[in-house]
């Protein structure tokens, strides 16, 4: 998550991660920062032990500093945590998952509507990718669009 955006990443899904696993999505992450990435001077991370040496040149090579969260310390990265609650209370606990293909589809689907639609109140109820628009006086329609079969409504005002 960058923290001064609010965007989210979901870089991948997978039963097993391994050290190699998660060093190949931090590749992965940097090649769709493209220019971006520049603009990061840190990485928080916690203590896994899949966040390996590989792991971490990814992004020193960048000159993005690695910062540890302190052991035991949830709210030491409250951010991330904060986003993976929301996942879990808004999506996971109300959908079945039936595969492996649904699984990666469910979090892109949450991470398109949380960096494009879903309000942020340190973005003044803004998203990430998409500013709120100019105010309208005149009449105005609300339309709602279901997302994940209806799980998820996004609310727009057509004037």
């Amino acid at each position: 998550m960058e923290i001064g955006s609010r965007r989210a990443h979901v870089l991948g899904v997978t039963g097993h991660p391994t050290g190699p696993w998660v060093a190949q999505q931090a590749r992965n992450l940097m090649i769709e920062l493209g220019d971006r990435a520049e603009g990061f001077r840190f990485l928080i991370r916690d203590r896994d032990t899949k966040f390996t040496a590989m792991f971490d040149e990814v992004f020193t090579a960048a000159g993005i500093r690695i910062l540890k969260s302190p052991p035991r310390a949830p709210r030491a990265d409250a951010f991330a945590e904060r986003w993976i609650g929301g996942l879990r209370r808004e999506l996971l606990d109300r959908i079945l998952i039936v595969n492996a293909r649904h699984l990666r589809r469910v979090p892109a689907a949450y991470e398109t509507y949380f960096n494009e639609h879903r309000p942020h109140r340190s973005l003044g109820q803004a998203a990430p990718l998409r500013a709120l628009p100019d105010p309208v006086e005149d009449d105005i329609r609300v339309i709602r669009r279901d997302r994940l079969g209806g799980l998820i409504h996004e609310y727009v005002q057509v004037a």
